[in-house]
C-alpha cells in the first residue's frame, strides 16, 4: 500500500513542533548577525543525514531499521539500537518537561506543571499504543487542521518587521563552537528516524521526503528572521521563546480574541503530541523487538511512567538546560552513525541480494 503522502505530511508536521520553540531561541544566541547561515549549514547537514538514512532505507525492502540492524549479530545490534532508543527516551523527557513549561507560561499558569506534563504523556502514549498506521492518517487529519492556522499567523507576523535588522547578510563561521547552536541542532535530529520503521506498513516515495524538507527551509528561517526583524537582534537574544514573543505583538482588529497566539500555540502543541507519540512507539519496539519478553503495550507503560518519574525530578529549568545539552552528544550520534550505519549494512543486503531495491 502507498502511504507517501501519510508519512510525508508525518515528517513535515512533526519538524513543525520543534521548529518554533527553542530554535529560534538557540539560533539568535549563538550569533548576532547574518542568522541565515547557521540555519543553513544546519538545514544541509540534515539534508544530507535524510538522504543518506533514506537511500540506505531503499536497499532493505519491507524490512524496518531494527530487523536490519538485529539480522546482523547482537554486538552491532547492541552498539547501534542502544544508543538510539536511549536518544528516543531522552527525547521523549525532554519534549514533555519543555512542552509542559511552555504551556504553563503561555495559558496554564495556574495549573500544576505536573498535571500538564500527565497530560501530554497520556494523550501521546495513547497513541502510540494504537500504533503507526493509526498515528499515520491522525497525521493528515491534523495536518487539514492546523496548516491553515500556520500558514494565516505567519503571513499576519510580518507585520511590525523592520527590515533594516535584516543587515548585515555575511558573518564569520564562529557559531559553529558555541552551545546554543549546537543545541539548536536537536530540531533537525529525531523526527526523521521513524522513517526507519514505516517500511512494513506500506511503500513511500521517498523524493517526496525530500521535497518536504525543501518546503521546512521557510519556517526554519522565518523562525529565527521574525523575532529578529520585530525587535532586533539584542532584545530577541534576551528571549527564551522569542517567536512566540513575537507573536503576541500581532493586532488584528477584526478578530474577536486577544491572544491569537494561542492558536498557533495548540496547533504547534498537537504536533508535538504526534512527534511524542511517534517516539514513544519507536522506542517500545526497539526495547520490545530486541528482548521479546517484554511485550509493547506493557513496554509503553513502562516507559512512560518512566518518563513521567524523570520529569518530576527536573526541577527547575536550569535543570532542563543541563539535560538538554548533556543530550547533545547522542543527537549527534543519531544525526551521523545512524543514517551511515542504514546506509553501509543496507547496501551490504542489496549485494548480497537478499532483497529488491525501492522507488527513490
Amino acid at each position: 500500500m502507498d502511504r507517501t503522502r501519510q508519512v510525508t505530511l508525518m515528517y513535515f508536521i512533526t519538524h513543525l513542533g520543534h521548529i518554533f520553540f527553542l530554535y529560534p531561541g538557540n539560533i539568535i544566541s549563538s550569533t548576532e548577525e547574518a542568522h541565515w547561515i547557521p540555519i543553513m549549514v544546519g538545514y544541509f547537514v540534515h539534508l544530507t543525514a535524510i538522504t543518506i538514512y533514506m537511500k540506505g532505507l531503499s536497499y532493505i525492502g519491507k524490512r524496518d531499521i531494527v530487523a536490519l540492524f538485529l539480522g546482523s549479530g547482537k554486538i552491532i545490534s547492541v552498539l547501534i539500537l542502544l544508543p538510539v532508543a536511549l536518544y528516543t527516551l531522552m527525547m521523549c523527557i525532554i519534549s514533555i518537561r519543555g512542552y509542559a513549561e511552555v504551556m504553563s507560561i503561555v495559558f496554564l499558569s495556574n495549573t500544576p506543571l505536573w498535571a500538564i506534563m500527565l497530560f501530554l504523556l497520556c494523550i501521546s502514549t495513547y497513541l502510540a499504543m494504537k500504533g503507526m498506521q493509526a498515528m499515520l492518517r491522525t497525521g493528515v487529519l491534523i495536518c487539514i487542521i492546523c496548516l491553515p492556522v500556520i500558514a494565516f499567523f505567519t503571513g499576519y507576523s510580518f507585520q511590525n518587521v523592520d527590515w533594516h535588522y535584516v543587515f548585515p547578510l555575511v558573518h564569520n563561521a564562529s557559531f559553529l563552537t558555541n552551545r546554543q547552536y549546537l543545541e539548536s541542532m536537536f530540531a533537525f535530529t529525531g523526527s526523521f528516524l521513524f522513517l526507519g520503521f514505516v517500511q512494513p506498513y506500506g511503500r513511500y516515495r521517498m523524493r517526496s521526503i525530500v521535497v518536504a524538507s525543501l518546503a521546512l527551509l521557510p519556517f526554519f528561517l522565518l523562525s529565527v528572521y521574525i523575532p529578529v526583524l520585530v525587535f532586533g537582534q539584542a532584545t530577541a537574544a534576551t528571549m527564551n521563546f522569542p517567536y512566540i514573543t513575537a507573536l503576541d505583538t500581532i493586532y488584528i482588529p477584526w478578530l474577536m480574541f486577544d491572544r491569537i497566539t494561542l492558536f498557533l500555540f495548540l496547533c504547534l502543541i498537537m504536533f508535538a503530541l504526534m512527534f511524542l507519540g511517534m517516539v514513544l512507539w519507536s522506542t517500545a519496539c526497539i526495547i520490545s523487538r530486541s528482548f521479546p519478553v517484554f511485550k509493547l503495550p506493557v513496554t509503553l507503560i513502562v516507559l512512560s511512567a518512566l518518563i513521567f518519574a524523570v520529569c518530576l525530578i527536573i526541577p527547575d529549568w536550569k535543570e532542563f538546560e543541563s539535560l538538554f545539552w548533556w543530550n547533545t552528544y547522542l543527537r549527534f550520534y543519531v544525526l551521523f552513525s545512524l543514517p551511515l550505519a542504514t546506509f553501509i549494512m543496507g547496501y551490504r543486503l542489496h549485494r548480497k541480494g537478499d532483497v529488491n531495491v525501492l522507488e527513490v
